[in-house]
Parts: C-alpha cells; sequence; structure tokens
C-alpha cells in the first residue's frame, strides 16, 4: 500500500515581530487545517483516522499538544485523535513521514499532517528552583530559538549556536561569503517571481485579523551589493550576516495525506506518491551537512538515481548550508542547481520551524505538476545534528 500527497495549503510566514505575531500559534495551525479540508469539500472531517502535528517548541500557547489543540480549535471532530512531533526545524516533514507509515502499513486511510511556529510568541522560561525562595537572581531564557537551559555534560562544540556551527561548516567546505550572498539573492528573486507569477495563489491562504496576505520576508530589490553591506552576526571576521541566512519566522502549513483508496472519501486525486524516507545524524555542529546522506537514503529507498530526480525542495535555513549540500549531491549526479528551491527558500520565505517542513514537501508536489517532472525531494537540515529528506513521485508522471 502507497501514501499518496492530496493536498496541502499553508499560511504566509510572517517575520518575527511581523504580521502573525498577534496570532497566536494554535489559530496558525488551526488556520491551516480549515485550509487544507477546504480544498477537500467532500472529505467528512470525522473519517480523518489521525491527526500529526509538527512543532519545535511546545513550551508556550501551543500547550504541549498542538497538533490534537489546533484540531478541536479547526471544527475538526473531537473524535478524531491528534499528536505533536517534535524534530526541531524538520518537525513537519518528520510528521508526514510518520503518517505515510501509518497509511502504507494499513493503520490508517486518512491523514491531516502539518506543522505550526510562532517563533515572536515562544515564551521566556524560569528553571525551577531545586529549593524554595533563592535569595539569587534568577535569568529568564528565550525559546525563540537554539539551545536553553543546556546540560552541562553536553560537550561545548556540541552547543554553539547555529550560526557559529554554519560558519564552522563554513571553514570546513570552503564557501565564500560573496557566494552566499548570491544565492540569498536568488532565493529573493525567485519567491518573489513565484508570488508575481501566481504560483502561491493556491497554496497560501491569508491569516484572518492580519494584513498578511504573502511571506512578508521577501526583498524583491535586495542585491549582492545591498548584502555585501551587511555586518557578520556570529563572528568579527566571518561569513554569515543577516542576509544569507534565514530569518525567525512565523507561520502553518498542512499536508493532506492519504491511501489510494481514500481518493473517493476525500474527493480528489493524488497529487504525489511518497515513494522514499531518509534521516540522517551526524555532530551537532554539522547538522547543516545533514540533508546530504538523509536524501541519498531516502532515493537509495526509493530506487531512484539523482540524474532522475526533476526538483528539489531544501530549507535553506543558511545560505552556506544550503550550498555544501547542493554541491555534495552535484557530485552524487544532480543534473542541475538551477531544479533546486525553483520558487525561493526559507532565506526569503522565512523558516517557522515547525511549519517549514510541510511547506517544502508541498511546494515540491506543485513544482512537480508544473514542470511534469517526474521524482522530487523534500530535504530539510535540523539543529543537533539531524536532516530528513522524502521522495515523492509526480502521480501524472508515473
Amino acid at each position: 500500500m502507497s501514501a499518496f500527497v492530496y493536498a496541502s495549503a499553508r499560511s504566509p510566514f510572517g517575520r518575527f515581530n511581523g504580521a502573525l505575531s498577534g496570532v497566536r500559534p494554535d489559530d496558525l495551525a488551526a488556520g491551516a487545517i480549515k485550509a487544507v479540508l477546504a480544498k477537500a469539500p467532500a472529505l467528512d472531517p470525522a473519517g480523518i483516522d489521525d491527526v500529526v502535528w509538527g512543532n519545535a517548541n511546545g513550551a508556550g500557547e501551543e500547550n504541549r499538544n498542538v497538533g490534537r489543540m489546533a484540531s478541536l480549535l479547526a471544527g475538526v471532530p473531537e473524535s478524531v485523535p491528534g499528536t505533536t512531533v517534535n524534530r526541531l526545524c524538520g518537525s513537519s516533514l518528520d510528521a508526514a513521514m510518520i503518517a505515510s507509515r501509518q497509511i502504507e502499513v494499513g493503520d490508517a486511510e486518512v491523514i491531516l499532517t502539518g506543522g505550526v511556529e510562532s517563533m515572536t510568541r515562544a515564551p521566556w522560561v524560569l528553571p525551577k528552583p531545586g529549593r524554595a525562595f533563592p535569595a539569587a537572581d534568577v535569568t529568564a531564557v528565550s525559546t525563540s530559538l537554539g539551545w536553553r537551559l543546556v546540560n552541562p555534560d553536553m560537550p561545548k562544540q556540541w552547543t554553539v549556536s547555529l550560526g557559529e556551527a554554519n560558519e564552522q561548516l563554513q571553514e570546513k567546505y570552503g564557501v565564500s561569503r560573496e557566494r552566499q550572498d548570491t544565492f540569498a539573492v536568488r532565493s529573493h528573486h525567485r519567491a518573489e517571481a513565484a508570488w508575481r507569477d501566481g504560483f502561491y495563489d493556491d497554496l497560501v491562504v491569508p491569516v484572518p485579523g492580519t494584513e498578511s496576505a504573502r511571506d512578508e520576508g521577501v526583498r524583491p530589490a535586495t542585491s549582492v551589493e545591498v548584502l555585501a553591506s551587511l555586518k557578520p552576526v556570529f563572528r568579527p571576521h566571518g561569513t554569515i550576516t543577516a542576509g544569507n541566512a534565514s530569518p525567525l519566522s512565523d507561520g502553518s502549513s498542512a499536508v493532506l495525506l492519504g491511501s489510494a483508496k481514500a481518493a473517493e472519501a476525500i474527493g480528489l486525486d493524488p497529487i504525489a506518491r511518497i515513494v522514499g524516507r531518509g534521516a540522517m545524524a551526524l555532530e551537532p555542529q554539522y547538522f547543516g551537512y545533514a540533508p546530504v546522506e538523509a536524501a541519498n537514503r531516502a532515493l537509495a529507498r526509493a530506487g531512484v538515481r539523482w540524474s532522475q530526480v526533476g526538483a528539489v525542495e531544501l530549507n535553506e535555513a543558511f545560505a552556506v548550508q544550503s550550498l555544501v549540500c547542493i554541491d555534495a549531491w552535484l557530485a552524487l549526479g544532480l543534473r542541475d542547481p538551477e531544479i533546486v528551491n525553483q520558487k525561493g527558500g526559507a532565506i526569503a520565505i522565512g523558516h517557522p520551524l515547525g511549519a517549514s517542513g510541510g511547506r517544502v514537501l508541498g511546494t515540491l508536489a506543485k513544482v512537480l505538476v508544473q514542470n511534469k517532472e517526474r521524482y522530487g525531494v523534500a530535504a530539510i537540515c535540523i539543529g543537533v545534528g539531524q536532516g530528513l529528506a522524502v521522495v515523492i513521485e509526480n502521480t501524472a508522471a508515473a
């Protein structure tokens, strides 16, 4: 039995403290659920077997199990169960992978997947004291991004910031600042062109009560010269800037998966079949390189060669990690670097951690249909040294 993508939808992705900052993450998630179910009006929501949702925080308004909370807020019947997956940046891609396995083994016919993150609204946290009424001050720690309340037994080289980790990746693979800035400009220009051409019109659903109808971070007027003027963020003489890294973001995405038999109940023809999955882990500070082997494993399990791949969606946490992944895949037979992120990536669009996997999967499925390509790879790097990848097949080209 195979698992298929039937529909996808997402919110616009907002910048930190931007247009979506006033919207709770559970409401963002509920909006994405309503949007994807609106694409399948024939589907009785009571027939959904499970909700598998991604979220990297869980410490605030997500209320621990935002998948369940959001489905209830969206009006999905209370009889439909829901769970929340946390694999940090890969959470919603992991959710789709988990759901696809459930369908393939016959445990489910229809599963609603996706993810959400409000990095703006992520709370500050305080550790509980070891004894009552400590006299000393206590520091509140932000949960928006990265390590917090780190275990002192963790090796220091593992717990560097994500930016410092990518500076180390840059040193290891020799990716110049100019090359990173050029890649970042490409992301903005491609995202702007995709919006201008209407590619995102049926994928992105405005959030009620906000002025956000498009991805807020896209900067069509940016240039290599503009980005070259920005100062490095993580090292005085480093290469990573606010311009060649993805921004803190808010947003949600949803992907409806089902079996072949579920097509009648859903009322839609499937868009793509999930044919391979891969997970990879390595030293935490080199997390940006992890998608390389994750994608290789997914392709091997699908029985597909890199030369057969017609489109790749790679999240773009940082320009440097995107480039080292593309370089590695080119050496393995990727036919053209231009097929990667044809509609822009997270540097322009944004990276709300728990939502990004659903975004890349939904975008990839539409790109394959639009370009009449058969196979595509959706891949994402994950903090603490992990990567995930999914290979899908365009059902119209099979």
